[in-house]
């Protein structure tokens, strides 16, 4: 009987050791580093594993969830059909099951489009301005709190994909909410003209901005230029056969008018809009850009921009021309 019970206790221990082991294992491998882009995209790949393994329906109610096994800090998932319904969202529970194929950003940025034409693409980052959420409430309405964020879309099986993101402010090690080095230095680029122009004045200011071998045009490749608020481009160091024309109404491959986006920004004081522009490096290719603004004065504005395969560091071209 002793020996009986001997054995017992022996293989009670050894099963409770391979299950506390397993439970380990899951937990460290769903704990994700929220300054790392390779663990975003690691973490939706995972989101969308749980889709094939554990049914739509029950992968959706975790996705949900928001005390779920995929809230990771500010990080969450979010899922939505081909035809552009949401259908799952942990903090957007009054528009699950709406349709936001259209929906766009607080600049005009139509991100579901690009992010189901990045999924059809076999899935990869996209970049878009979105409010943090406050108290477990994310508030669209709430314009002053959209954020920069870089997002991961990937294909969750035929009628599904999910996606999740990052915020700039947490894309650094320490977390202190400082932007990435090549967002920083855009924006220390943009506060330099304005504070040029500030102190030599407009025509000063205009042809050093249009100087391509000048101080505005730094080590990287990343320059400034400038336009009134009509939208006509007054100065730049590579479109000088450009500059006097209207781009008001240029549209993006997505029907977003860009110069139109980054023209009202600037009115309203400055900040990031994220749009479509060709990427001279990458073949001209269709790419998301991050641009930062400032008004000079009640006259004219300036900018700059960064692709966002310099913050991904993989090639981030869009198909659609």
């Amino acid at each position: 009987m002793q020996k009986r019970m001997s054995v017992f206790l022996i293989c009670v221990c050894v099963l409770l050791a391979v299950t506390f082991a397993g439970c380990t294992s899951q937990q460290e491998k769903n704990v994700y580093d929220p300054s790392s882009m390779a663990d975003l995209a690691e973490y939706v790949q995972d989101a969308a594993g749980y889709v094939q393994t554990s049914g739509t329906e029950a992968a959706l109610n975790e996705f949900d969830a928001p005390d779920g096994q995929f809230i990771q800090g500010d990080w969450y998932v979010y899922a939505y059909d081909y035809a552009g319904i949401l259908r799952a969202h942990p903090y957007g529970q009054d528009v699950v099951g709406t349709s936001r194929g259209n929906w766009t950003d607080v600049r005009g940025l139509p991100v579901i489009r690009i992010a189901q034409e990045t999924v059809a693409n076999g899935g990869g980052y996209i970049v878009y301005l979105y409010p943090a959420p406050t108290a477990g409430v994310i508030n669209e309405s709430a314009g002053e709190t959209y954020e920069p964020k870089v997002g991961y879309a990937y294909p969750a099986g035929d009628d599904l994909w999910v996606g999740s993101g990052v915020y700039f402010g947490n894309l650094t090690a320490e977390g202190d909410g400082q932007y990435p080095g090549a967002v920083t230095e855009m924006i220390t680029l943009v506060g330099a003209g304005a504070a040029y122009a500030e102190a030599k004045g407009t025509d000063a200011a205009l042809a050093e901005i249009g100087n391509a071998s000048g101080q505005f045009v730094d080590k990287n490749g990343h320059y400034l230029y400038a336009y009134d608020y009509n939208g006509t481009l007054i100065a730049h160091p590579y479109l000088g056969d450009r500059v006097g024309d209207n781009l008001m109404g240029r549209e993006g491959p997505f029907g977003m008018e860009n110069i139109r986006a980054l023209s009202e920004t600037a009115a309203d004081g400055g900040g990031f809009v994220v749009f479509v522009w060709p990427n001279p490096d990458n073949g001209n290719l269709d790419e998301l850009k991050i641009g930062y603004v400032l008004p000079v004065n009640d006259e004219w504005w300036l900018g700059s921009g960064v692709y966002l395969s310099e913050i991904t560091g993989v090639d981030s071209a869009l198909s659609v021309r």
